[in-house]
Protein backbone atom coordinates (compact mmCIF):
# COMPACT_ATOMS: atom_id res chain seq x y z
CA UNK A 1 0.00 0.00 0.00
CA UNK A 2 1.31 3.58 -0.91
CA UNK A 3 1.56 5.18 2.79
CA UNK A 4 2.57 9.07 3.79
CA UNK A 5 4.36 10.85 4.19
CA UNK A 6 5.18 10.58 0.26
CA UNK A 7 9.04 12.00 0.33
CA UNK A 8 10.09 9.49 2.79
CA UNK A 9 7.50 6.28 2.22
CA UNK A 10 6.60 6.49 -1.25
CA UNK A 11 9.45 6.99 -3.00
CA UNK A 12 11.41 4.05 -0.72
CA UNK A 13 7.94 1.79 -2.14
CA UNK A 14 9.71 0.16 -5.13
CA UNK A 15 12.99 -0.59 -3.46
CA UNK A 16 12.37 -1.45 0.29
CA UNK A 17 9.82 -3.74 0.63
CA UNK A 18 9.82 -6.34 3.11
CA UNK A 19 10.33 -9.68 1.82
CA UNK A 20 6.75 -10.73 1.92
CA UNK A 21 5.65 -8.20 -0.32
CA UNK A 22 8.56 -7.86 -2.62
CA UNK A 23 7.49 -11.27 -3.97
CA UNK A 24 4.47 -10.07 -5.45
CA UNK A 25 5.95 -7.40 -7.09
CA UNK A 26 5.95 -7.45 -10.48
CA UNK A 27 9.98 -7.73 -12.36
CA UNK A 28 11.09 -5.50 -15.05
CA UNK A 29 9.38 -5.93 -18.46
CA UNK A 30 9.34 -4.57 -21.49
CA UNK A 31 6.88 -4.55 -24.33
CA UNK A 32 6.86 -3.48 -28.34
CA UNK A 33 5.98 0.05 -28.87
CA UNK A 34 2.88 0.98 -31.70
CA UNK A 35 5.30 3.48 -32.68
CA UNK A 36 8.27 1.22 -33.49
CA UNK A 37 11.64 2.37 -34.32
CA UNK A 38 10.35 6.15 -33.71
CA UNK A 39 10.53 4.66 -29.37
CA UNK A 40 12.61 2.47 -29.71
CA UNK A 41 15.29 3.23 -26.89
CA UNK A 42 18.42 1.37 -25.74
CA UNK A 43 18.37 -0.60 -22.41
CA UNK A 44 20.47 1.35 -19.71
CA UNK A 45 23.34 -1.11 -18.58
CA UNK A 46 22.49 -0.30 -14.89
CA UNK A 47 18.62 -1.27 -16.05
CA UNK A 48 18.42 -4.06 -13.00
CA UNK A 49 19.91 -1.63 -11.19
CA UNK A 50 17.02 -0.82 -8.05
CA UNK A 51 15.98 2.34 -7.46
CA UNK A 52 13.81 4.54 -4.73
CA UNK A 53 11.40 5.37 -7.26
CA UNK A 54 10.35 4.07 -10.57
CA UNK A 55 8.56 5.90 -13.52
CA UNK A 56 5.19 3.46 -13.72
CA UNK A 57 3.69 2.72 -17.44
CA UNK A 58 0.04 1.93 -16.74
CA UNK A 59 -0.92 -0.92 -19.33
CA UNK A 60 -4.73 -0.63 -20.07
CA UNK A 61 -7.25 -2.20 -22.54
CA UNK A 62 -7.38 0.51 -25.52
CA UNK A 63 -10.20 1.22 -27.94
CA UNK A 64 -9.43 1.69 -31.40
CA UNK A 65 -5.67 0.24 -31.63
CA UNK A 66 -6.72 -3.64 -32.69
CA UNK A 67 -4.37 -2.78 -36.08
CA UNK A 68 -1.14 -2.55 -33.68
CA UNK A 69 0.53 -5.47 -32.35
CA UNK A 70 -2.89 -7.94 -33.14
CA UNK A 71 -4.76 -5.64 -30.76
CA UNK A 72 -3.65 -7.57 -27.08
CA UNK A 73 -2.26 -4.95 -24.93
CA UNK A 74 -1.28 -6.97 -22.51
CA UNK A 75 1.52 -7.77 -25.20
CA UNK A 76 2.21 -3.94 -26.06
CA UNK A 77 1.72 -2.41 -29.47
CA UNK A 78 -1.28 -0.32 -28.53
CA UNK A 79 -2.72 2.75 -27.02
CA UNK A 80 -0.72 2.59 -23.83
CA UNK A 81 3.08 2.09 -25.33
CA UNK A 82 2.27 5.75 -26.80
CA UNK A 83 5.97 7.58 -26.74
CA UNK A 84 6.87 4.70 -24.77
CA UNK A 85 10.14 3.87 -23.37
CA UNK A 86 11.93 6.81 -25.09
CA UNK A 87 10.42 9.12 -23.86
CA UNK A 88 9.87 7.43 -20.22
CA UNK A 89 13.84 7.10 -20.23
CA UNK A 90 14.37 10.82 -21.26
CA UNK A 91 12.37 11.66 -18.36
CA UNK A 92 14.53 9.13 -16.12
CA UNK A 93 17.77 10.92 -17.04
CA UNK A 94 16.41 14.44 -16.20
CA UNK A 95 15.10 13.29 -12.71
CA UNK A 96 18.62 11.82 -12.00
CA UNK A 97 20.21 14.80 -13.03
CA UNK A 98 18.17 17.67 -11.60
CA UNK A 99 17.22 16.55 -8.19
CA UNK A 100 18.64 13.73 -5.86
CA UNK A 101 16.24 11.25 -6.23
CA UNK A 102 17.68 7.54 -6.87
CA UNK A 103 15.12 6.63 -9.86
CA UNK A 104 15.55 3.32 -11.72
CA UNK A 105 16.95 3.65 -14.98
CA UNK A 106 14.09 1.88 -16.65
CA UNK A 107 10.37 2.13 -16.38
CA UNK A 108 7.54 -0.16 -15.11
CA UNK A 109 4.98 -1.46 -17.61
CA UNK A 110 2.18 -2.09 -14.99
CA UNK A 111 -0.73 -4.40 -15.90
CA UNK A 112 -3.56 -2.57 -14.21
CA UNK A 113 -5.56 -6.10 -13.92
CA UNK A 114 -2.65 -7.44 -11.86
CA UNK A 115 -4.04 -7.30 -8.35
CA UNK A 116 -2.07 -5.14 -6.05
CA UNK A 117 0.93 -4.84 -7.89
CA UNK A 118 -0.02 -1.46 -8.88
CA UNK A 119 0.40 0.04 -5.55
CA UNK A 120 4.01 -1.20 -5.51
CA UNK A 121 4.60 2.15 -8.43
CA UNK A 122 3.27 5.38 -6.91
CA UNK A 123 3.74 7.72 -10.26
CA UNK A 124 2.33 6.18 -13.71
CA UNK A 125 2.28 8.07 -17.43
CA UNK A 126 -1.07 7.36 -18.70
CA UNK A 127 -0.24 7.32 -22.74
CA UNK A 128 -2.38 8.24 -25.60
CA UNK A 129 -5.40 8.41 -22.77
CA UNK A 130 -8.43 8.86 -24.72
CA UNK A 131 -8.00 5.55 -26.14
CA UNK A 132 -8.31 3.94 -22.46
CA UNK A 133 -11.16 1.26 -22.23
CA UNK A 134 -11.56 0.50 -18.31
CA UNK A 135 -13.77 -2.15 -16.90
CA UNK A 136 -15.52 -1.84 -13.52
CA UNK A 137 -13.10 -3.66 -12.36
CA UNK A 138 -10.52 -1.71 -13.46
CA UNK A 139 -11.55 1.33 -12.76
CA UNK A 140 -12.28 0.47 -9.43
CA UNK A 141 -8.85 -1.07 -8.80
CA UNK A 142 -7.50 2.69 -10.20
CA UNK A 143 -9.86 4.72 -7.93
CA UNK A 144 -8.48 2.57 -4.72
CA UNK A 145 -4.85 2.72 -6.00
CA UNK A 146 -5.47 6.84 -6.85
CA UNK A 147 -7.28 7.34 -3.20
CA UNK A 148 -4.39 5.46 -1.27
CA UNK A 149 -1.79 8.16 -2.43
CA UNK A 150 -1.29 7.22 -6.17
CA UNK A 151 -0.79 9.38 -9.37
CA UNK A 152 -1.61 9.93 -12.98
CA UNK A 153 -0.28 11.49 -15.57
CA UNK A 154 -2.57 11.69 -18.72
CA UNK A 155 -1.04 13.13 -21.62
CA UNK A 156 -1.09 12.72 -25.18
CA UNK A 157 -4.76 13.42 -26.37
CA UNK A 158 -6.14 16.19 -28.53
CA UNK A 159 -9.33 17.29 -29.73
CA UNK A 160 -13.43 17.43 -28.27
CA UNK A 161 -13.90 13.91 -29.70
CA UNK A 162 -11.09 12.35 -27.37
CA UNK A 163 -12.10 14.41 -24.64
CA UNK A 164 -14.99 12.63 -24.48
CA UNK A 165 -13.82 9.24 -24.63
CA UNK A 166 -10.96 10.20 -22.32
CA UNK A 167 -13.67 11.49 -19.38
CA UNK A 168 -15.97 8.33 -19.97
CA UNK A 169 -12.85 6.67 -18.36
CA UNK A 170 -12.09 8.89 -15.71
CA UNK A 171 -15.87 8.70 -14.96
CA UNK A 172 -15.49 5.10 -14.57
CA UNK A 173 -13.10 5.53 -11.67
CA UNK A 174 -14.66 9.05 -10.26
CA UNK A 175 -18.09 9.03 -11.18
CA UNK A 176 -18.14 12.02 -8.86
CA UNK A 177 -15.10 13.99 -8.45
CA UNK A 178 -15.17 17.33 -10.29
CA UNK A 179 -12.80 17.80 -13.25
CA UNK A 180 -10.83 21.09 -12.57
CA UNK A 181 -9.12 23.50 -14.89
CA UNK A 182 -5.56 24.57 -13.32
CA UNK A 183 -4.37 27.73 -12.84
CA UNK A 184 -1.01 29.29 -13.06
CA UNK A 185 -0.41 29.24 -9.54
CA UNK A 186 -0.93 25.66 -8.90
CA UNK A 187 2.07 23.88 -6.91
CA UNK A 188 2.67 20.93 -9.43
CA UNK A 189 3.85 24.12 -11.96
CA UNK A 190 6.77 25.39 -8.78
CA UNK A 191 7.06 22.58 -7.16
CA UNK A 192 11.17 22.33 -8.30
CA UNK A 193 11.07 24.74 -11.19
CA UNK A 194 8.93 28.01 -11.17
CA UNK A 195 6.74 27.76 -14.84
CA UNK A 196 4.74 30.61 -14.97
CA UNK A 197 1.87 30.72 -17.64
CA UNK A 198 1.80 27.40 -17.76
CA UNK A 199 -1.50 26.80 -18.72
CA UNK A 200 -1.66 28.76 -21.96
CA UNK A 201 1.35 26.71 -22.80
CA UNK A 202 0.90 23.84 -25.26
CA UNK A 203 3.36 21.18 -25.86
CA UNK A 204 3.37 20.09 -29.25
CA UNK A 205 2.62 16.86 -31.31
CA UNK A 206 5.36 15.94 -33.79
CA UNK A 207 3.23 14.34 -36.41
CA UNK A 208 2.02 17.00 -36.38
CA UNK A 209 5.17 19.10 -36.89
CA UNK A 210 6.14 17.24 -39.41
CA UNK A 211 3.57 16.93 -41.44
CA UNK A 212 3.53 21.15 -41.69
CA UNK A 213 0.93 21.68 -38.92
CA UNK A 214 1.15 23.35 -35.99
CA UNK A 215 1.61 21.36 -33.39
CA UNK A 216 -1.92 20.02 -32.54
CA UNK A 217 -4.73 17.98 -33.57
CA UNK A 218 -8.04 17.52 -34.72
CA UNK A 219 -9.68 20.93 -33.23
CA UNK A 220 -7.27 20.73 -30.11
CA UNK A 221 -5.64 24.33 -30.39
CA UNK A 222 -6.42 25.43 -27.13
CA UNK A 223 -4.23 23.76 -23.79
CA UNK A 224 -6.16 22.57 -21.31
CA UNK A 225 -4.36 21.44 -17.97
CA UNK A 226 -6.38 19.90 -15.84
CA UNK A 227 -6.75 17.70 -12.55
CA UNK A 228 -8.82 16.02 -9.92
CA UNK A 229 -8.56 16.14 -6.13
CA UNK A 230 -9.09 14.10 -3.75
CA UNK A 231 -10.90 15.41 -0.23
CA UNK A 232 -7.40 17.22 0.76
CA UNK A 233 -7.10 19.00 -2.03
CA UNK A 234 -4.39 16.61 -3.51
CA UNK A 235 -3.97 16.53 -6.87
CA UNK A 236 -4.18 12.75 -7.84
CA UNK A 237 -4.71 13.11 -11.91
CA UNK A 238 -3.04 15.51 -14.00
CA UNK A 239 -4.61 15.94 -17.45
CA UNK A 240 -2.42 17.36 -19.89
CA UNK A 241 -5.29 17.94 -22.49
CA UNK A 242 -4.59 19.25 -26.21
CA UNK A 243 -0.81 18.74 -24.71
CA UNK A 244 2.23 16.06 -25.91
CA UNK A 245 4.05 16.33 -23.28
CA UNK A 246 6.15 12.59 -23.85
CA UNK A 247 6.08 13.64 -27.04
CA UNK A 248 8.70 16.23 -26.32
CA UNK A 249 10.38 13.97 -24.06
CA UNK A 250 10.74 11.22 -27.17
CA UNK A 251 11.93 14.01 -29.33
CA UNK A 252 14.36 15.88 -27.20
CA UNK A 253 17.39 15.00 -29.42
CA UNK A 254 15.96 15.61 -32.57
CA UNK A 255 16.08 19.01 -33.61
CA UNK A 256 13.49 19.18 -35.63
CA UNK A 257 10.93 19.38 -32.41
CA UNK A 258 11.38 22.77 -30.97
CA UNK A 259 13.94 23.08 -28.46
CA UNK A 260 12.34 25.68 -26.32
CA UNK A 261 8.97 23.41 -25.84
CA UNK A 262 11.46 20.42 -25.02
CA UNK A 263 12.99 22.07 -22.24
CA UNK A 264 9.53 23.29 -20.85
CA UNK A 265 8.02 19.90 -20.97
CA UNK A 266 11.79 18.29 -19.19
CA UNK A 267 11.48 20.55 -16.61
CA UNK A 268 7.32 20.33 -16.06
CA UNK A 269 7.88 16.24 -15.92
CA UNK A 270 10.65 17.03 -12.78
CA UNK A 271 7.60 19.11 -11.35
CA UNK A 272 5.22 16.64 -11.89
CA UNK A 273 6.99 13.80 -10.46
CA UNK A 274 8.21 15.69 -7.19
CA UNK A 275 4.60 17.06 -6.69
CA UNK A 276 3.83 13.67 -6.74
CA UNK A 277 6.31 12.21 -4.44
CA UNK A 278 5.54 14.53 -2.03
CA UNK A 279 1.95 15.11 -1.43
Amino acid sequence: MITRPRITLALLATALLTPAMAGAQSPFREYPSFEGADADAPLPPDWNVPGELVIGRLMYPSRGFGFFGGGDWRQGGTGWTDDYPRGDRTLVQMLRRFTRTNVRAVEQPVNIDDGDDIDHWPFMLVGLAQSWDLSDAEARNLREYLLRGGFLFCDSFYGTGNWAAFEEGLRRIFPDRPIEDLTDEHPIFHTLYDLRNMTKVQIPNMNSLMGGGSGYLADGRVPRWRGVEDDTGRLMVLIAFNNDVADAWQWADDQRYPAKEANLALRLGVNVVMYAMTH
